[in-house]
């Protein structure tokens, strides 16, 4: 299993993890690069700000389910690819 595939399948399983979680328990490098290839392969993972107790904030990933509008976006961006292709 990739470690795409690793992190992926914490999120199936509802985890939210940090840039940081990533890196360090799926030994990644470049956390970012790992959530861009998720979202091009079709999976909507979004990135939440939340903010802790000592008033700091921290970005947690998570997957979720699309909304209808960005359904909606996703394909009008698709076709005018291929229109101007």
């Amino acid at each position: 299993m990739t470690k795409t595939e690793k992190v992926l399948a914490a999120f199936k399983n509802g985890e939210k993890l940090t840039a940081k979680q990533i890196s360090s328990r799926f030994n990644v490098g470049n956390p970012a690069e790992i959530v861009r290839q998720l979202r091009f392969k079709g999976f909507a993972i979004y990135s939440n700000l939340t903010k802790n107790s000592k008033g700091g904030t921290t970005n947690f990933y998570r997957l979720g389910t699309p909304s209808r509008k960005m359904v909606a976006m996703a394909y009008k961006a698709g076709y005018r690819a291929l229109a101007a292709a």
